[in-house]
């Protein structure tokens, strides 16, 4: 077995039931900040890197960072929604949101200190745009059978940008790692279970990371052009960590204490 199957077999799995455990243990919040970290975009651009070459991935890093714009519309988008819908409805809104949001920033081309300025002022106006409801007491046991869906939803995600990279070209393929996988799994099941305050809970730590993530994207992009693999993910990683931590620190504590139960 090849390390890339097996990075593509394995890994974004592993992490996606690491992360589901640490929410459990922790609460949505903490879960949703944990996602925003780059474990899946991040074996994406890895798998990339080895199999299309540092100049391809760094191109897709760009649309990588850019498409965090999307994902926070898809955030927003989603919050709001489920102050008046069901998963079903939420996720129906918050996907075409994504999806229109994704056709505009194809159409935009900016050099990467460009993308990371507005990918920046839109996490900070992301942060003051969610709705004020609080999480609530768990209103169901989580499911266990949910997982092995969670993991299997990652993997598929993870062969198919990597294998359908040749065509969809070194920007899309950057977007389409954005593709939100982990928000859709792990939001849908908050909203089901627990009630429409956590999966907000969730939703606004998931805008908390991508300071992190950001971060890893512009690091990458440009270190892939300047030097060797392994250092170029290394320092991305190292930065995304310092970030990701001090943005949970800083903006950690912004989330409204928990109130009465919030059920959809």
């Amino acid at each position: 077995m090849s390390m890339v199957f097996a990075l593509k077999l394995f890994l974004v799995p592993i992490l996606i039931w690491l992360v589901t455990l640490a929410g459990r243990r922790w609460g949505p919040g903490v879960a949703g900040w944990l996602s925003a970290f780059p474990i899946v975009a991040g074996p994406i651009l890895f798998a990339l890197t080895l199999e299309q070459g540092p100049e391809f991935a760094a191109h897709a890093a760009e649309g990588t960072l850019l498409a965090v714009v999307a994902l926070l519309v898809f955030s927003v988008a989603y919050a709001w929604a489920a102050m008046r819908f069901g998963v079903a409805g939420s996720m129906a809104l918050a996907l075409l949101a994504y999806g229109m949001a994704v056709a505009a920033l194809q159409a935009l081309s900016l050099p990467l200190a460009g993308a990371f300025v507005l990918v920046w002022c839109a996490l900070l106006a992301a942060t003051r745009l969610f709705p004020g409801v609080a999480p609530s007491v768990a209103a169901s046991s989580p499911r266990r059978s949910d997982l092995p869906w969670r993991m299997l939803a990652g993997a598929v995600l993870v062969f198919a940008v990597t294998t359908g990279a040749a065509q969809l070209g070194a920007r899309l393929s950057g977007f389409f790692a954005m593709f939100p996988v982990m928000s859709t799994v792990l939001v849908g099941f908050a909203h089901a279970s627990l009630g429409r305050g956590n999966a907000v809970a969730l939703l606004r730590g998931m805008v908390t990371g991508y300071f992190g993530f950001s971060v890893f994207c512009a690091v990458l992009a440009l270190q892939l052009r300047e030097g060797a693999l392994a250092p170029a993910f290394g320092l991305a990683l190292g930065c995304a960590l310092a970030v990701h931590l001090a943005a949970r620190r800083v903006l950690g504590s912004s989330a409204p204490a928990p109130a009465a139960p919030a059920k959809a």
